[in-house]
């Protein structure tokens, strides 16, 4: 458990007196009721057409009318509830219905749905096919509209003042804005702290991919407390290396050998792709870089009559590209790809697939965010042979990893 998760965990021991299973257990049925609460109130919020506290908005003569007590059997045990009420008796709560005394088999289950990219449509077929619960569209934006403080709070959380190795790369999605669409850049950067575990520092909306925004991106993880990088993995866009040395001027940086190979190719005739790539193999799969130059003059000798901008691009880069050389084969595995982004980033299109256009920047985060929840949950245990790594980086960047160790 990371040293932030550690701190949060004993600030809400203290909070919440926990000192037992018994405590623990009460404490999780707790949070349990106040989910079903907030999807209650979110349900009312939708019947009446206005929230709580938005009088300017309601066009109803109906209105609220407290609660009532419910005792119901969920997953963690009997626990209370309250349910709203309104003025008029219209409101027939779908979500816990009348007569039923038992919650165990929804809880959490519109946001799971959503959270696996299940249209709002093919939600409301699923709750009512499996659950008997009429939940039309509205109603499922607002109950997921309860996340939405969650992800300012994630986007907002302090973070480590040092980071090992950071990877920035871009995904793009189509978004709805007063009836056009238009195209968002979803700019992300994870992290490997100084134990080796990776982390998604955070998720931004941007207009389009640009140096100026990343350059604001990573001004925002100063603002968090990201005081250093030793290196960072990034593709090819034109000035991100400008904005990094600016936020970070110590930071090294490594330009994707993928996305290098990539954009050099389009240069390049289809029927000379495969044969072109194969003799760039000995430049980057160098052990040192002046071997790596040597193959680079040969491949120079070979292809730059044919393709001189392919080339090119090789001489003109080589600064970024060359990075990866000064150390050891473990690390230049994790940096001279960006590949571990562009995995997380295709776990986030599996599940945004289905969506041709998202009709908000908030319907877009939430499943974001929800994904990314999913995904990082599972990265527990940190890279493999991380210590070997970090007395590599402790050679290069002794004092810098030092300080936080």
């Amino acid at each position: 458990m990371a040293g932030k998760e550690k701190s949060k965990l004993r600030q809400m021991i203290e909070e919440y007196g926990i000192k037992d299973m018994n405590d623990v257990h009460e404490f999780v049925k707790m949070l349990t009721a106040e989910t079903i609460q907030a999807a209650l109130d979110a349900e009312l919020d939708s019947e009446l057409g206005y929230s709580k506290y938005d009088y300017r908005n309601k066009q109803t003569d109906n209105s609220r009318n407290g609660y009532s007590q419910k005792t119901v059997q969920s997953s963690v045990g009997e626990m209370e509830i309250k349910v709203p009420r309104d003025r008029q008796g219209e409101y027939a709560p779908q979500l816990v219905k009348k007569h039923q005394s038992d919650v165990s088999s929804i809880e959490d289950k519109i946001i799971f749905l959503y959270s696996q990219g299940i249209s709002t449509r093919d939600i409301q077929k699923t709750m009512q096919e499996m659950y008997g619960i009429d939940v039309d569209d509205s109603r499922v934006s607002k109950i997921t509209d309860k996340i939405l403080p969650l992800i300012k709070e994630w986007q907002e959380r302090p973070l480590q003042s040092v980071y090992a190795m950071m990877i920035l790369d871009a995904v793009h999605y189509n978004v709805r804005d007063n009836g056009i669409v238009s195209k968002k850049a979803a700019y992300v950067a994870i992290g490997t702290d100084l134990d080796g575990k990776k982390d998604v520092l955070g998720i931004w909306l941007g207009a389009s991919e640009s140096s100026k925004y990343w350059l604001s991106v990573l001004n925002g993880l100063k603002s968090r407390g990201v005081q250093d990088i030793l290196i960072a993995s990034v593709d090819g866009l034109s000035g991100f290396v400008e904005a990094i040395n600016v936020a970070y001027p110590k930071t090294e940086v490594q330009r994707c050998i993928i996305h290098q190979i990539r954009s050099s190719t389009r240069y390049v005739s289809y029927k000379d792709v495969k044969q072109f790539t194969a003799d760039l193999k000995p430049v980057y799969k160098a052990s040192t870089e002046e071997t790596a130059l040597s193959a680079l003059d040969e491949f120079e000798a070979k292809w730059a009559g044919k393709y001189p901008l392919a080339v090119k691009s090789w001489r003109v880069n080589w600064n970024e590209l060359s990075t990866m050389f000064k150390y050891s084969p473990e690390i230049r595995k994790l940096i001279y790809t960006t590949n571990a982004i562009e995995n997380f980033n295709r776990q986030l299109r599996k599940v945004t697939k289905t969506k041709s256009a998202f009709v908000s920047d908030d319907a877009l985060m939430k499943i974001l965010y929800l994904t990314t929840m999913n995904i990082v949950d599972k990265w527990t245990m940190p890279i493999k042979d991380w210590g070997s790594i970090l007395d590599n980086l402790m050679i290069f960047f002794d004092d810098r990893v030092k300080i936080t160790l």
